[in-house]
């Protein structure tokens, strides 16, 4: 657990707060558009509406004795849990199960002819294919005759500013892009960020260089012959790249991760997306797959990043990891031990997006000048966030920085979309 005590977990119960307007304000929204989004059956129909029902006036029901999933959502709290009104509950908690129930109301669990067919497809698809994501791409044609160190800020970059992309941000606040607020960051690591990924790991074990031949003297040093001296060898650098929104987000991370790859900066990526769809916009395997077509596909520098991203899949240097943990509705201070070992493996974790911020520092109302360092101590691994700010949460800011934000935008920074952060605990 974090070093430094939690306030206590933010709740969704307080009328006006940004939590209340979510579960009050954006689920039922979110349900009216699956509906109309698919030509659901009665059946379906009676689903959401009882889930309408129970998410605005009623309380968390449990889940079926014959649900799949039952046990893993009684020890992630649902005994606790259930009976209760959704606003009275850690809003974590009631977002994740909100979104779980919504799949089963759509029969994506069920055994019927809507199993398994993602209910935000269409928002996602509709996102993949506008305009914006070709004229997005376009720009890797401009950036192909830049230095390299410059082609990988404007993708890390890109990859923060990316998360404005989310769907059901977009529902909660239609007029987020239209705002005359200017982007900024809050907090920046990322040059400590690029100097991590630029270290190579010694293997312990590898020899110096020099030795005792075997034909010398004893005690005598000699110099290894340069073609039989042993190299050191190098561990393989790992990047853990934990996913957040599918579409013109999910392009800009795996762009991100060709470069890293292809310019010695890792070895291996290990992409970790979403084991169903979750969060209206969150990516999935599926996701991944629709991204990289999109790429091939694409005019231009675009199609050779995509097709890279394939081959890379293809022998391994690529690989997507879809934990059930991924879809909890906990912090990663509670992961389990086979997550834990993989973090603590890698070279760096890049957690990206809101949510994932969320459950890396704790959903509860810290002081925005709370060390980031401290809240994060229990992570395994070296491991950077990469944010815009869309929910109160927030750590790891200087006095100053908080100051100047309050005196120019109240506290509707933190939820606006309009600030992003980068922050890394080596």
């Amino acid at each position: 657990m974090p070093d430094t005590p939690a306030p206590p977990v933010i709740l969704g119960n307080e009328p006006g707060s940004f939590p209340h307007s979510v579960l009050a304000e954006r689920h039922p929204a979110i349900i009216r558009q699956v509906r109309d989004a698919f030509p659901y059956g009665p059946e379906v129909h009676q689903g959401l509406d009882a889930l309408l029902a129970s998410c605005t006036k009623g309380v968390i029901e449990p889940l079926p004795a014959d649900a799949r999933d039952r046990e893993r959502w009684r020890a992630w709290g649902l005994d606790a849990y259930a009976g209760r009104s959704w606003f009275d509950v850690p809003w974590l908690w009631s977002e994740s199960y909100f979104y779980r129930q919504l799949l089963d109301a759509v029969g994506y669990f069920g055994s019927g002819p809507w199993q398994g067919i993602d209910p935000f497809r269409p928002f996602k698809l509709a996102e993949l294919d506008a305009p914006e994501t070709l004229e997005e791409l376009a720009v890797l044609d401009i950036l192909e005759d830049r230095p390299v160190e410059e082609r990988a800020r404007a993708l890390l970059h890109g990859s923060l500013w990316g998360n404005r992309a989310d769907l059901g941000f977009r529902l909660s606040d239609a007029e987020a892009e239209e705002r005359a607020a200017v982007p900024g960051l809050v907090a920046d690591d990322s040059e400590t960020l690029w100097s991590l990924l630029s270290r190579r790991e010694t293997d312990p074990e590898a020899e110096a260089g020099t030795g005792t031949g075997a034909d010398a003297p004893a005690g005598i040093a000699t110099e290894t012959p340069a073609r039989t001296r042993p190299r050191a060898r190098t561990r393989p650098r790992t990047l853990c790249l934990v996913a957040d929104n599918a579409g013109r987000e999910l392009i800009p991370d795996l762009l991100l991760a060709a470069h890293l790859l292809a310019h010695g900066r890792c070895d291996r990526v290990v992409l970790h997306v979403k084991p169903y769809p979750y969060y209206v916009s969150d990516a999935t395997t599926a996701d991944v797959v629709d991204a990289l077509r999109k790429l091939t596909g694409a005019p231009g520098v675009a199609a050779d990043h995509g097709r890279r991203l394939w081959a890379a899949m293809a022998e391994g240097s690529l690989t997507v990891r879809a934990h059930p943990f991924s879809a909890a509705p906990l912090p990663y201070a509670e992961m389990p031990d086979d997550l834990r070992a993989e973090f603590a493996t890698a070279t760096l974790t890049i957690v990206k997006g809101d949510l994932n911020y969320r459950r890396l520092v704790g959903d509860s109302r810290w002081a925005p000048t709370t060390p980031f360092v401290d809240v994060t101590a229990y992570f395994p691994g070296p491991v950077a966030a990469l944010r815009t700010l869309k929910s109160d949460v927030i750590t790891g800011l200087d006095a100053d920085t908080e100051a100047a934000l309050v005196a120019a935008e109240g506290q509707r920074w933190r939820t606006g979309g309009t600030h992003a952060l980068i922050q890394l605990r080596e």
